[in-house]
């Protein structure tokens, strides 16, 4: 049923809950794929060289260290593991991911590193879920 999945992390607690729960999807509808999808704020590119391009790979070492523990809370799946590390609007990238790879499903977290905390919904996860072309889990 879901054999192209999108799981949207951003290095929260309820971020690394998603990716279990993904990871137990996967596995058990035995998915081809399972798309990790981190996305940052764009770097102003008022900095100039040569502060853009550490500013640049200081955001992908960061998405690393982000992804990293997530792809270890996934888990070993049937399918292909695999990430994209972009720059933008999280929900906007989270979404046109899981239309370019024809996605069936989008899991993420209730609420993710946003500033403002006591929402019963992140911000983001209200994007997604009012935007997306598929169905989208939300894990608290």
């Amino acid at each position: 049923m879901f054999k192209n999945i999108v799981l949207a992390v951003d290095g929260s607690d309820h971020a690394i809950h998603a990716a279990k729960i993904a990871g137990d999807m996967a596995r058990t509808m035995k998915s081809n794929s399972l798309w990790i999808v981190m996305a940052y704020d764009p770097i102003p590119t008022y900095l100039g060289e040569p502060n853009i391009q550490n500013a640049i790979t200081a955001r992908l070492e960061a998405a690393e260290s982000v992804v990293k523990p997530v792809i270890k809370a996934v888990g070993k799946i049937p399918g292909e593991v695999r990430k994209e590390i972009l720059e933008g609007p999280a929900a906007e990238e989270i979404i046109k991911v899981a239309e370019i790879r024809k996605c069936d499903l989008i899991i993420m977290g209730s609420r993710g590193l946003g500033k403002l905390t006591g929402l019963v919904l992140g911000s983001q996860s209200q994007k997604v879920v009012s935007h997306a072309h598929c169905p989208v889990l939300i894990v608290r």
